[in-house]
């Protein structure tokens, strides 16, 4: 039998750094994972996963080849399942830890740390667990789709990093879980969103934080920059003259298409928080309000209604706001990192808990490729997002420990670049699954069975 050390070395490159024997031996002994002699150890399974991840979530086969290591499937999965989902969870905070260990003071604007949010799903395969945990998307027949969860995501706005992945059933409204993503926020930092996280209780519940927010005005938000406007006041019930008139009480005008109102909480209690939580939110939020000209060629808007708790105008003037607002872009393309350059669009668990598993496990390697692209973009004077996320991967995959980080491809400027929102390779020209495949396979069976007719 190998050693765990021989084990290791076949199968551990650079991502022994933050994945070290120690650090994984102390998760495990703080969620009481005992560990008896045998090949698949936590620690060697660990790494086995990790790599498993890394190469693409290539499958069990696959992995012994990359590994050079002989194992069963089943030992494997089995080695899986005796990691608890909560190894998997301080595991991915202390890798986290341990990534954002280096400070760096770009990492700030304006004083302060950004975090953006978006939203996101993933599927997974079609068994009864899955389906009845997470759903599946309505234009499907049952028994013709995957599941599918709906993910959100918060990732650091200059590093990158995923500071939360949060699964949940697919019909899940993007503010569900939102609360979950202020833990870790501390005073003065600012959380950047679309329009999806645009609410009163969401504005109130990160200014109980003293945590700034920006967010794109949710469309159904009524926002007037008249002169001296009515507005109406909270807790009346609508009236026919009160169409277009807004709910918030106009405070003070900082410029064009620039004020300061007031949100009044409304009367009705989101179903996401309980009467408490409800209850002990504020009677009122003081924000924001700024509409500006979006200048971007192609883009699908040529304006922008933008809804703060960055209230000086003198510190944070409306241009800048603007400029951090364009950052929220971003997260579009860390997801699109994550789900498609590492393959975490498609998961390959068919329980729940394996699912959660591997989600954190794309989580930790997705932040370890981050780390690696931070470390270049100090070496090499850019910012991070100009290193590319693939090349950062590519070296990841066959770094052994201790090699030194080569120069990785910069990624240019391209500003005003436009791409349009299609696909140029076409599908092959299969009729699409809309029945389940056992009835459909029993049909061809019994077209195979019935005897040629003849023609007359």
């Amino acid at each position: 039998m190998l050693s765990m050390s021989e084990a290791l070395f076949r199968i551990k490159g650079d991502t022994a750094r933050f994945l070290d024997p120690a650090l994984l031996r102390r998760v495990c002994a703080e969620v009481g994972v005992a560990s008896r002699r045998r090949l698949l150890t936590p620690v060697v399974t660990t790494h086995l996963f990790v790599r498993q991840v890394l190469e693409g979530n290539v499958a069990v086969p696959a992995l012994r080849r990359v590994a050079k290591l002989s194992f069963a499937d089943s030992s494997y999965c089995a080695a899986r399942r005796r990691l608890p989902l909560a190894f998997f969870v301080r595991l991915n905070a202390a890798v986290l830890d341990r990534c954002r260990a280096v400070g760096d003071a770009r990492t700030l604007w304006h004083g302060h740390r950004v975090f953006l949010l978006d939203g996101s799903s993933f599927s997974m395969p079609d068994t009864p667990q899955l389906r009845a945990e997470f759903g599946q998307s309505g234009q499907q027949a049952e028994g013709c789709g995957f599941p599918t969860a709906h993910l959100l995501a918060q990732f650091d706005a200059h590093t990158g990093y995923l500071t939360h992945a949060i699964p949940a059933p697919l019909r899940t409204h993007d503010l569900a879980d939102v609360a979950f993503t202020h833990r870790g926020l501390r005073g003065g930092d600012v959380v950047a969103g679309d329009r999806a996280f645009c609410s009163y209780a969401h504005l109130a519940l990160l200014q109980e934080r003293g945590v700034f927010s920006l967010f794109r005005a949710h469309q159904r938000l009524i926002i007037s920059f008249r002169a001296r406007r009515a507005h109406r006041p909270s807790g009346r019930k609508p009236k026919r003259h009160d169409a277009g008139v807004p709910r918030s009480h106009f405070v003070r005008r900082l410029g064009r298409r620039d004020q300061l109102v007031e949100y009044f909480k409304p009367a009705t209690r989101p179903s996401r928080l309980s009467r408490a939580e409800y209850d002990g939110l504020p009677a009122s939020v003081v924000a924001r309000e700024l509409r500006v000209k979006v200048h971007a060629p192609g883009g699908r808007v040529n304006e922008l209604t933008l809804v703060t708790t960055l209230l000086d105008p003198d510190r944070y003037p409306r241009e800048v706001l603007a400029r951090l607002y364009e950052r929220r872009w971003q997260a579009e393309v860390n997801l699109r990192h994550l789900k498609q350059t590492l393959g975490m669009d498609v998961l390959r668990c068919g329980t729940w808990r394996g699912v959660w598993k591997e989600l954190l496990v794309f989580v930790i390697v997705y932040n370890l490729v981050r780390r690696v692209m931070l470390e270049a973009a100090q070496r090499q004077a850019v910012a991070p997002d100009r290193i590319s996320f693939a090349d950062a991967l590519r070296w990841l995959r066959a770094a052994r420990r201790g090699e030194p980080l080569p120069e990785l491809t910069v990624n240019p400027r391209r500003p005003g670049r436009v791409e349009p929102r299609a696909v140029k390779r076409r599908p092959k020209p299969y009729k699409l699954l809309n029945q389940p495949r056992a009835v459909l396979r029993k049909k061809l069976l019994h077209q195979s069975a019935s005897p040629p007719k003849v023609a007359a």
